[in-house]
């Protein structure tokens, strides 16, 4: 009975922190609009905003999941290359002695700069958002899961090899789990800049819509309560980002979240009962 109040208060503590610091922030905005008497154009207070948000709501939510869309997408893409990059290079010296160099001088060019060439090569369509993305997210994976590969103990690997384990599965039981906390650590980092780098796409090429469409129109127009309300659903679209990563490392490594043994069936105890050892270990 204490363990479950104990993690309803940590829950409601979980949750409402982040709820008090939004109310937070918005009402400082909304004084702030006040007592400097900011202009409606300069910055639009919170009720205005929302205003423009409801009057808008349904472009609003149409262009949140076409942006999630390509985050979503793009975001998978970009994580999978990394990862499958990463072994590669992690598997053969020779291989990240000349990846890696072209890996770092690719990232010193901006994805805004890149743009409009994606934009030439691959059309208007969904593929040059999904590359903005991907390239957005490939590089902090790269660079992490390669550090996790190269953190797992030298000892480790010549016990397992020792006791007659394969390359594969050396690197599923031993290489693999030292890269869940880097990966996982590069993908948070990632998931707001690729929103970031969805908007980037779909103001090149923004033939599909979108928040970064539906923003630089707002824009366009000096209509500074549509782009705050633009704004505040891309900040959504990012909590929602982060939070999606934050349940796969939940999923996937439930461990690192709670210490506590797994519940298993009678079935596991029985199984478990029958296959140990019926005699004493002899005193030394």
């Amino acid at each position: 009975m204490l363990s479950e109040t104990n993690s309803c208060r940590r829950l409601l503590l979980s949750i409402g922190g982040p709820i008090l610091a939004v109310i937070l922030v918005i009402l400082g905005w909304g004084l702030a609009v006040w007592a400097f008497d900011i202009p409606p154009y300069v910055m639009p207070s919170p009720a205005r905003t929302w205003t423009a948000a409801m009057d808008d709501l349904p472009t609003l939510l149409k262009g949140l999941r076409i942006t999630f869309v390509e985050f979503l997408l793009g975001f998978v893409l970009g994580a999978g290359a990394g990862f499958c990059f990463a072994v590669i290079m992690d598997a053969s010296a020779w291989v990240r002695r000349v990846l890696y160099p072209i890996l770092i001088a690719s990232q010193a060019v901006p994805i805004i700069a890149i743009s409009a060439a994606l934009t030439i090569w691959l059309g208007f369509g969904l593929a040059p958002k999904l590359v903005i993305v991907a390239l957005t997210v490939f590089f902090p994976v790269v660079v992490n899961v390669l550090d996790g590969l190269a953190s797992v103990d030298h000892d480790m690997l010549n016990l397992v090899k020792s006791m007659g384990g394969t390359r594969a599965s050396i690197f599923r039981h031993v290489k693999l789990p030292a890269t869940y906390t880097p990966l996982f650590s590069a993908l948070k980092l990632s998931a707001t800049f690729s929103v970031t780098g969805a908007v980037i796409g779909e103001w090149t090429a923004s033939t599909s819509g979108g928040l970064g469409a539906y923003l630089l129109q707002a824009n366009s127009r000096l209509n500074t309560a549509a782009t705050f309300a633009a704004i505040g659903f891309l900040a959504i679209l990012g909590v929602m980002a982060f939070l999606l990563v934050v349940l796969t490392e939940y999923v996937l490594t439930p461990w690192r979240s709670s210490s506590k043994a797994r519940r298993w069936s009678p079935s596991y105890w029985r199984v478990t009962a029958a296959a140990a050892p019926t005699t004493s270990p002899r005193r030394i």
